[in-house]
């Protein structure tokens, strides 16, 4: 019986390492309204947290640009930001062209669109992210 004790915890669950984020936003253009934030470890949700249970959907005030998210598991992330100036609750446009700024982890290039998932993804590893939020309009 003794003998099978420790094959026995190796077939028990492991506890999920938990970390945390700090985020940061600088560029703001100003402090009206709020930034709506999406946190998701979901290519296939990103950048909306659309469809994800365990996405992190957040609405901070743009005059204090900085979060912190805790309690997560270990896992590649990425992060979506709008600053929704006016508070509508979305991102507003003309001719498909965002008039409101809009930012991503690791501030990859922007094309056409919002970038990949693999842009925009790192690893969860306790540093602070520093996302610099972008005007086209």
């Amino acid at each position: 019986m003794r003998a099978l004790l420790p094959a026995a915890l190796l077939l028990l669950p492991a506890a999920s390492p938990v970390g945390s984020l700090d985020l940061e936003v600088t560029g703001l253009r100003n402090a009206k309204g709020v930034l709506q934030i999406c946190l998701t470890a979901r290519p296939d949700s990103f950048p909306d947290c659309k469809d994800d249970p365990r996405g992190i959907s957040r609405t901070i005030s743009a005059a204090n640009p900085t979060t912190r998210f805790e309690g997560l598991a270990k896992a590649d992330y990425a992060v979506a930001i709008i600053h929704d100036a006016n508070g509508n609750k979305k991102l507003d446009t003309m001719l498909g062209i965002p008039r409101e700024g809009f930012g991503f982890s690791r501030n990859p290039a922007i094309a056409f669109g919002p970038p990949k998932f693999g842009a925009a993804s790192f690893q969860l590893d306790g540093t602070k992210q520093r996302v610099k939020m972008r005007y086209l309009l």
